[in-house]
């Protein structure tokens, strides 16, 4: 499957006459939408149509950031003013009621990205909340209690396969033992690895998603130098092998102020360190290009978790 190694996003309503050369010619793997690309339910089904017939690929994967109340790119279109602390909260009193109502949520809204186009919504966020966690994390999260993270965001990811909404689940490896804000900040955590093990870690192991988003975080304890997305060592030694995570590993926005190189660096470190593709949330068309044009085409290992997710999209 011949696609370069990057997510990009776009400007406006519309695709401009260059981006359409750029997702006609250059093929990057999938395109992320904002507030900025949605104003109504028409008009974003048309956006979509025509980039999967720029694209020339009816599943061409097209992403979105729908978690619920703090981050809804739909917010206009949607009324689901509800979140996974929510859901966590619920679980705490009956945890069937819970997982039936999560899982008919989840269904309402699977049906609605699938109407208007979308095939991959970046969620569930399985970071575990502590006393500090900072604000941006808050009640996207679903507990403080490591179980119940785990256990919802395995419903989460099943129940979006089924409905052929491929999930991904994020900040991996864990973003709640932070108290900054990675978009503003490199956060730095201090915690040893036998409590991030046991808390962080956890909601993620060995988990059936088939994608998953790094955080731009410095774990002091395992690598003093790199955050998560350009550590060779904690993709390799944690990501890949403590948590056992199988699938596609992508960025998150290397254009985030916790990274402190330009754009080009910043994705080419993340893909030296071994994630699978680059996240470009910007939209800006001039780095758009200089970003597709500076990495590669996927690997065997992402072309073939690439047909995998295309198998369940059909």
């Amino acid at each position: 499957m011949k696609k370069k190694a990057i997510i990009i996003s776009i400007e406006g309503y519309n695709l401009s006459k260059k981006e359409k050369l750029l997702l006609s010619c250059e093929k990057p793997w999938g395109l992320i939408l904002f507030r900025r690309n949605i104003y109504s339910h028409s008009q974003i089904k048309k956006l979509i149509i025509d980039i999967k017939k720029t694209t020339k690929d009816k599943n061409f994967p097209i992403l979105i950031d729908e978690e619920g109340t703090n981050v809804s790119r739909l917010d206009n279109l949607i009324n689901h003013n509800i979140d996974a602390k929510f859901f966590g909260n619920l679980y705490e009193k009956d945890k069937k009621f819970a997982i039936n109502l999560y899982k008919s949520y989840l269904i309402s809204l699977c049906n609605y990205l699938k109407n208007i186009g979308i095939n991959i919504n970046t969620i569930p966020v399985l970071d575990v909340l502590r006393k500090n966690t900072n604000k941006i994390i808050s009640n996207r999260s679903f507990s403080n209690k490591t179980k119940i993270v785990k256990e919802l965001g395995d419903v989460c990811i099943k129940t979006c396969n089924s409905l052929k909404i491929i999930p991904i689940i994020k900040h991996i490896p864990g973003h709640g033992c932070s108290k900054e804000d990675s978009h503003l900040k490199t956060p730095i955590v201090k915690i040893n690895q036998k409590i991030l093990n046991n808390v962080d870690f956890y909601p993620f192991k060995s988990s059936p998603a088939k994608i998953a988003m790094t955080s731009h975080i410095v774990y002091s304890k395992i690598d003093p130098k790199n955050v998560a997305t350009f550590s060779k060592k904690i993709i390799k030694n944690i990501i890949r092998k403590k948590i056992k995570f199988k699938g596609i590993l992508i960025s998150d926005d290397i254009s985030m102020k916790a990274l402190k190189f330009d754009l080009i660096t910043n994705a080419k470190k993340s893909l030296e360190a071994g994630c699978n593709l680059v996240l470009y949330c910007a939209g800006n068309i001039k780095d758009n290009f200089k970003l597709i044009k500076s990495v590669p085409y996927i690997d065997k290992f992402t072309s073939k978790k690439t047909s995998e997710i295309y198998r369940i999209l059909r």
